[in-house]
């Protein structure tokens, strides 16, 4: 093991990779604890490799952000490559998620919401990380979620070491673009992170490989199990998120990794009501990753002994201000009835006139648009109001934002389907494959009605135009009167399945009209005018 490096002294050794080893050091001129990340020997003969970790060093010290591990140094020793950077103290999310199987909502939004920050400020730089996953998000002891390694990112100051039609990164956590080797964006890390998302929530990835399929196809084609159906505790709200986020075109993600912080806000907002370090160190000291004497540096007191009844301080926390609204309205209550009691009884009091209000102004919310294709056809109800019946052609219009829809058929199962209608005339393509309930038989069809030939004989299939391929009338189902020419003609009724005619009957010779008469012109005698005329 390395026991120098430049001016740090190494320490021991905490991880190891596939291309790297992170070392703990001291750094003796600062007097600071830092961390060595090596490239190693068996890789470093590989340019390849050599430039994408020098790359790393360069993006990572370009990016200062309190959810961004910091870059401190990179040099070269002894045909050594070495970057030192900012030792977090404090447990991987893939270390915690071994340790306690999965976390509370409220704890996972904190942690997805502080990584979409660092996303959202990385993609603003120009960066793609390429590779979110558990074993890249560190959360330190005083609740910071930091994340790392950077190595197969992309920046867009420098060229693209990724050839056309190859994708890095680990399967499980790739996109469908990503798989496919496409041209990548912000929607890609958008992607990793939704399924990072539903594996803290639920405990299990999304999508896992099996013995008829890889994992990269059913990311690319298959669908995943409901989180709530895994876990029916998680609130609609979160469950929305993670299905806008693991869509699979890109078009129908979130527009930008911004949008998801504010999504992830909302959603925290209703339901922590304190700091969110705070909640993730309380939530680490409940489930035993740190002492309460690590606690304790950072949380005052009384934050601690509020915690320590359980972890669930967000849903005390509601109890509690229920119970206070209540008691507020009861009060309220007892004070108007003490006040009728004490009003005079003998003389009316005038009613006081009560102020004009101007009506408040509600600005009306955008508009988006929808198109619904269901297999074979459904009812589609939207937040549970039925709205069409399919097929239908026309988009439908509704509010721009969050909605449920529900595709429903009597002989098949109930398809529900979360989504995020985005405002604009660009209508969101929606669609629902049915499939038909064990047990369900589906209605016998009614057989086709006789067809009528005019002309005594079976006629061929028409064209659509009306005419028959000898000049006759074209074959058709007859659902009301036919219009034949003048002239004595004849109907033959056959059936459609074997074309053979069961009735032949005269039809009676159709009058020809003649035209009526032209009523006669009456001619009004003109009155002379009176006296001489020239």
């Amino acid at each position: 093991m390395l026991t120098k490096v430049g001016n740090c002294r190494v320490i021991d050794e905490i991880g190891s990779g596939g291309m790297a080893v992170i070392y703990k050091a001291v750094q003796e001129s600062l007097n600071r604890v830092v961390a060595i990340k090596a490239l190693k020997t068996s890789v470093l003969r590989e340019s390849s490799f050599a430039i994408r970790f020098e790359r790393e060093a360069l993006s990572l010290a370009q990016l200062q952000h309190e959810n961004i591990v910091h870059v401190y140094d990179y040099f070269k020793e002894s045909d050594h490559l070495f970057i030192v950077m900012e030792f977090v103290e404090g447990i991987d999310l893939y270390d915690l998620l071994d340790k306690v199987g999965h976390l509370p909502a409220d704890v996972a939004a904190i942690v997805a919401m502080q990584v979409a920050r660092a996303l959202d400020y990385a993609h603003y730089r120009g960066v793609l990380h390429r590779d979110v996953k558990p074993a890249n998000i560190m959360i330190s002891r005083s609740g910071g979620v930091k994340l790392m390694d950077f190595g197969i990112a992309r920046d867009q100051s420098f060229g693209d070491l990724t050839e056309t039609g190859t994708g890095l990164g680990t399967p499980s956590y790739m996109s469908p673009e990503q798989i496919l080797g496409e041209k990548l964006d912000h929607r890609s890390d958008m992607f990793s992170l939704g399924v990072v998302l539903y594996q803290m929530c639920t405990g299990r990835k999304p999508f896992v490989e099996d013995e008829t399929k890889s994992v990269m196809h059913k990311i690319r084609l298959e669908k995943y199990a409901r989180p709530r159906k895994i876990k029916p505790e998680i609130p609609r709200e979160l469950e929305r998120i993670m299905a806008r986020c693991m869509m699979k075109q890109p078009a129908t993600r979130y527009r930008s990794t911004q949008e998801l912080v504010l999504a992830l806000e909302r959603f925290l907002a209703r339901r922590v009501d304190m700091n969110y370090h705070a909640r993730l160190v309380l939530y680490m000291r409940n489930a035993g990753v740190i002492s309460d004497e690590d606690a304790e540096k950072y949380l005052h007191p009384a934050v601690i002994s509020g915690g320590k009844a359980g972890s669930s301080t967000g849903d005390d926390a509601r109890i509690l201000r229920m119970a206070q609204v209540q008691a507020a309205i009861l009060g309220a209550m007892a004070l108007m009835v003490s006040l009728i009691h004490l009003a005079p009884v003998g003389g009316a009091v005038p009613p006081r006139a009560a102020p004009l209000v101007a009506p408040a102004l509600v600005a009306p919310k955008p508009k988006g648009l929808m198109r619904v294709v269901a297999r074979p056809w459904a009812h589609v109800y939207v937040d549970g109001q039925l709205v069409e019946t399919t097929p239908v052609a026309a988009p439908i219009e509704l509010e721009s934002g969050p909605h449920t829809l529900v595709f429903r058929n009597p002989f098949f199962t109930d398809v529900e389907r979360a989504i995020e209608l985005p405002p604009g005339r660009q209508p969101l393509l929606v669609e629902a494959d049915l499939e038909q309930r064990r047990g369900t038989a589906l209605p016998d069809l009614e057989p086709a009605p006789p067809t009528l030939d005019w002309s005594g004989r079976e006629a061929p299939a028409g064209d659509g135009d009306g005419e028959g391929p000898d000049g006759g009338v074209e074959q058709a189902e007859v659902t009301g009167p036919v219009i034949v020419p003048p002239g004595v003609a004849s109907a033959v009724v056959a059936e459609e399945a074997d074309k053979k005619p069961v009735a032949k009957r005269p039809v009676a010779k159709a009058p020809i009209k003649k035209p009526l008469p032209k009523p006669p012109v009456i001619k009004k005698p003109v009155a002379k005018p009176k006296g001489k005329t020239r």
